[in-house]
């Protein structure tokens, strides 16, 4: 049985910082970083507390491919591709069902 998964990005505060991960579990993902699950991590170091954007993919393989090309492009794409999904840059933590 395939397993889906996730792309998500997290950004700080100010939203300068723009964290891009891959996961087959949001919720639980989002809340680790949150809570500083593991403290030596970017989003911990970095502050990156807020989803601002997430996308589900049937197969993890899909979200890891997707995950990749996010990371490998500008950040003004990340800017573009939060935009059209999140223009208010809401945090949709407590969106997640």
């Amino acid at each position: 049985m395939e397993r889906g998964g996730f792309v998500y990005i997290m950004t700080n505060k100010n939203h300068k910082v723009l964290y891009t991960g891959v996961t087959s579990n949001l919720r639980n993902r989002v809340f680790e970083h949150i809570n500083n699950h593991y403290p030596k991590s970017f989003t911990s170091q970095y502050k990156c507390y807020k989803l601002v954007y997430y996308n589900f993919f049937w197969s993890i393989e899909e979200a890891i491919a997707e995950e990749k090309r996010i990371k490998g492009g500008s950040r003004l794409a990340k800017l573009k591709l939060i935009n059209e999904f999140n223009p208010i840059w809401n945090d949709l933590y407590e969106t997640l069902d």
